[in-house]
C-alpha cells in the first residue's frame, strides 16, 4: 500500500448536525433486523492526494455516487457488524469494538481500500453512538445494531485500486433474535458444492463479495426446509475428506466426547483463512478456557470432519452444536443433513437448546449488559 498511507480520520475534527425531524422510535416489538434506521450517518471520505477528510454526524440520508463507482463494479466493500446495549442504570456499552474495527481494518487492506487510524475510529464510534443513544432499545436481548462500512467510490472502470473511498457508519435498533418464543433449535443442510470461501481466498475478510453467491444455495436449501448451511470444505465427491467451515454467517461449534481423551471437548474450526475470526467466537474460546476447562473440559481449534461428527452422534458422544455470531450470540442446532443422512445433534426430544449453548449466552450477555465485572467492559 506504498503511498496510500494516511493517518486519519481525524477525531478531533468531527462535526455534528443534529437532524430538525427526528424520527418516531418504533415499539420493541415491533424491531426487525435491519429493516429500520436511526437519525443520523456519519461519514469520512478519502481520497489518494488527500487522505482523510474531517468526520461528520449528519441527519441520516441517500448517498450519491457516479454509477461507475468502483464498488458497484468490482466488490469494493467491507464492512463490520456490532451491537451497542444499554445496562440496567441505562448506560450505554460497546462489547469488544477494538476487535471489529481492527478487522474492518484488515479486510480493507486484502481489498486495496484504505486503511485507517484504529483509535480514531473507535472515538468516532463512540461519538456517533452517544448521538444514537435515544435509539438504543432497553432490555436484556435488544440492542442497537450498527454497522461501519467502506467502500472504493472512484469512478473508473479499470480494475485498479480505488482512489477515493468513503466510510460510513449507520445503525438500526433491534429486538430479541428468538421473541418471546425462546430459542429454537435449527437444521441445517450441510453443502459441500458450492462452497462458501476456499483456502487462499477471502474467507477470513468480512467483505461484501462473500455475501451474495450464498443466497442461491440458501434459499434452495431453505426449499427443502432447512433453515441454514453448513458451509463444507473438502473434495465433493470424496465424504471422508469434506470438513466443516461455518454455518450461515456463524462460526460453529460442536461439543462432544472426545474419542480418545474420554472428556468433554468443546471445538470449532482453526482460523485456517477459509472461516471469519468472529469477535462471537472468539469471546467463546476465552471464556471456555476461562470457565470450562477448569471444570474439566478440552477447548480445540482444529478440523471437524462430518464423518467424525457422525460417528459422534451414532454413539451418543455428540452433546451440543450450536452457530455463534454478532446477531444472536449463539444458535442451537437440531440436526444437519448430509451425504443422504440425518446427524442428529444431542438434543433431546422436545428440547430446544442444551446447556452449553444457553450458557455461552447468558455469560456473554451478562458482560454485554454489565452485569458482570469483566476485562471486556
Amino acid at each position: 500500500m506504498a503511498g496510500f498511507l494516511f493517518h486519519g480520520p481525524d477525531a478531533t475534527k468531527l462535526t455534528i448536525h443534529q437532524t430538525e425531524s427526528p424520527k418516531d422510535l418504533l415499539p420493541p416489538d415491533q424491531l426487525k433486523f435491519g429493516r429500520s434506521f436511526t437519525d443520523h450517518i456519519l461519514s469520512a471520505t478519502w481520497s489518494a492526494t488527500q487522505g482523510w477528510g474531517a468526520p461528520s454526524i449528519e441527519p441520516y440520508k441517500n448517498l450519491s455516487l457516479d454509477p461507475a463507482a468502483a464498488v458497484f463494479h468490482y466488490a469494493f466493500c467491507c464492512f463490520e457488524g456490532m451491537k451497542a446495549y444499554k445496562d440496567s442504570k441505562g448506560n450505554v456499552r460497546l462489547f469488544r469494538p477494538e476487535k471489529n474495527i481492527r478487522r474492518l481494518n484488515t479486510s480493507a487492506a486484502r481489498i486495496a481500500l484504505p486503511t485507517f487510524d484504529e483509535e480514531a475510529v473507535l472515538k468516532l464510534l463512540a461519538e456517533y453512538t452517544k448521538t444514537e443513544s435515544r435509539w438504543i432499545p432497553e432490555g436484556r436481548g435488544f440492542a442497537l445494531y450498527l454497522r461501519p462500512t467502506l467502500i472504493g467510490t472512484e469512478p473508473d472502470l479499470s480494475v485498479s485500486r480505488p482512489i477515493s473511498a468513503l466510510l460510513y457508519i449507520i445503525a438500526s435498533p433491534v429486538g430479541n433474535y428468538f421473541g418471546s418464543s425462546g430459542m429454537k433449535a435449527i437444521s441445517l443442510e450441510a453443502c459441500s458444492s458450492p462452497v462458501r470461501a476456499w483456502p487462499g481466498g477471502v474467507g477470513d475478510k468480512k467483505v461484501g463479495g462473500n455475501y451474495a453467491p450464498t443466497i442461491v444455495a440458501q434459499e434452495s436449501a431453505g426449499l427443502r426446509g432447512f433453515q441454514q448451511i453448513l458451509w463444507l470444505l473438502g473434495d465433493p465427491e470424496v465424504p471422508e475428506q469434506q470438513y466443516i467451515t461455518e454455518v450461515g454467517t456463524m462460526n460453529l461449534f460442536v461439543a462432544w466426547i472426545n474419542p480418545e481423551t474420554k472428556v468433554k471437548e468443546l471445538v470449532t474450526a482453526p482460523l485456517d483463512g477459509t472461516i471469519l475470526p468472529g469477535i462471537t467466537r472468539d469471546s467463546i474460546i476465552d471464556l471456555a478456557q476461562e470457565r470450562l476447562v477448569p471444570q474439566g473440559w478440552q477447548v480445540s481449534e482444529r478440523r471437524v470432519y462430518m464423518t467424525e461428527l457422525k460417528e459422534a452422534s451414532k454413539q451418543g458422544r455428540l452433546l451440543e452444536v450450536f452457530g455463534a455470531g454478532t446477531a444472536l450470540i449463539v444458535n442451537p442446532i437440531k440436526s444437519i443433513s448430509w451425504n443422504g443422512e440425518v446427524i442428529y445433534c444431542g438434543l433431546k426430544d422436545g428440547e430446544e437448546v442444551g446447556e452449553i449453548t444457553i450458557t455461552m449466552k447468558n455469560w456473554i450477555e451478562d458482560i454485554q449488559y454489565g452485569e458482570v465485572e469483566h476485562p471486556w467492559r
